[in-house]
């Protein structure tokens, strides 16, 4: 019981995130200024498909989760749970160095919500 609940706010945590990356894109985007059409494009694609991205590996965790085929081991369950969690430490990896320099606090926040869901996606696969 405890498994299932801490994988669902491991994996609600990062819809919620991926969600909320979807919103601002215009005025991210806006907020480069005066640059070409090509690389509003580039800036919009990649704004949308992080957003994308944790929305599908939260989705991911929540179907495994709830309809996954429970055999004796979870040999499945737990490797798909396991790398979920390493994609979110390399995105945290990667927000550390990049995001969270920026002064704007969502952007720091990133590497924390991802570490702290995949730890909690961790925690509930093999505790």
């Amino acid at each position: 019981m405890i498994n299932s609940i801490l994988l669902s706010i491991g994996a609600i945590s990062v819809i919620i995130w991926g969600i909320a990356h979807l919103f601002p894109t215009r005025s991210v985007v806006k907020g480069f200024g005066d640059i070409s059409v090509d690389n509003k494009r580039i800036i919009r694609m990649e704004w949308i498909n992080e957003g994308f991205t944790l929305i599908f590996i939260g989705v991911l965790i929540l179907v495994v989760n709830y309809f996954g085929n429970k055999n004796s081991t979870g040999q499945i369950q737990k490797l798909v749970y396991s790398t979920s969690s390493i994609m979110l430490f390399a995105m945290a990896f990667l927000s550390l160095f990049t995001g969270a320099k920026i002064k704007f606090l969502p952007f720091r926040l990133c590497p924390v919500i991802f570490s702290i869901s995949a730890i909690l996606i961790l925690l509930g696969a093999f505790l």
